[in-house]
């Protein structure tokens, strides 16, 4: 008999939005703010959904209080989420056009064995890896590059033992790879955008009123 996975989403909402200029997750898009959209796909894909904001909002927002670092936030949005959870994801909220499709390819995945899943698209230009001055150090063959996006899926036991070590990164798939385990790439969507600059948003709210 087939295993069934109870999935569980952390939907990280708790940056205080440095480069955009204020807390970007709040924005609306449409009738809706951008952390309402990321939230209501999860819910849809998701036995139960953890959000986390940063800490001066929580109690508004009825949410958890974040940390100093996503990591950190990551972290206080896993201690809420239930032992039972064999599945969890992690969503960034200002990526709120996630789709089911996209949810279920990271799903299957870690359901099919694997550690960690994230969904990749390919990297259109060529990238350089420079020093702090400038100087560029290597160009590093863009066939083998993937832009990484969320939501992220992991084996529960072992996202919660890569972040009971208490390291910080970018994403949580890079916790996964530095303990040793195996992320694999999903496809991934051009359409699901990391909303990061004012730009963005407008991009944003541009499709949202085409849809």
């Amino acid at each position: 008999m087939p295993h069934v996975e109870t999935v569980w989403t952390v939907v990280v909402g708790g940056g205080n939005g440095q480069r955009f200029g204020k807390p970007k997750q709040y924005e609306l898009l449409g009738d809706r703010r951008m952390i309402d959209h990321s939230r209501a796909i999860a819910e849809q894909m998701s036995a139960g959904v953890v959000v986390v904001v940063p800490a001066s909002d929580a109690v508004a927002e009825g949410a958890i209080a974040g940390g100093d670092s996503r990591s950190a936030s990551v972290r206080a949005g896993l201690a809420v989420v239930p032992d039972d959870a064999t599945i969890i994801c992690v969503h960034d909220a200002a990526r709120p056009f996630a789709s089911p499709a996209l949810y279920a390819r990271v799903i299957a995945a870690v359901a099919a064995g694997a550690d960690a899943a994230v969904p990749g698209i390919a990297v259109a230009d060529t990238i350089k890896v420079v020093e702090a001055d400038g100087t560029v150090v290597a160009t590093p063959d863009r066939s083998t590059l993937v832009a990484v996006q969320t939501p992220q899926a992991f084996r529960a036991s072992v996202l919660r033992a890569a972040h009971a070590a208490g390291g910080d990164a970018t994403d949580d798939a890079a916790l996964i790879e530095q303990a040793g385990g195996t992320v694999v790439v999903v496809e991934g969507d051009h359409f699901n955008r990391k909303i990061t600059l004012p730009d963005d948003l407008e991009w944003a709210r541009r499709e949202m009123g085409e849809r």
